[in-house]
């Protein structure tokens, strides 16, 4: 299966925290909305996270991450 990566846009990525019921999302779960993959899903959630639009905390082996105050209004 060859061909472009899908372009998926911050507002996208975020927009899977702001639709969501859970105040927090792994990036598994944030990775099932998305045509990427865990991993590609990952070092976006990490560039959204060094831009103050997502904050994050590790949870027992995994990472929780949410939607800060700029990332809701970056939405907006």
């Amino acid at each position: 299966m060859g061909g472009r990566k899908p372009v998926v846009s911050d507002a996208e990525i975020l927009g899977v925290f702001a639709d969501s019921d859970d105040p927090v999302l792994s990036a598994p779960e944030v990775a099932e909305s998305l045509p990427i993959g865990e991993t590609g899903t990952y070092k976006r959630l990490r560039k959204l996270r060094e831009r103050d639009l997502l904050e994050r905390k590790a949870v027992g082996q995994g990472v929780a991450w949410w939607l800060t105050d700029e990332g809701a209004a970056f939405l907006e």
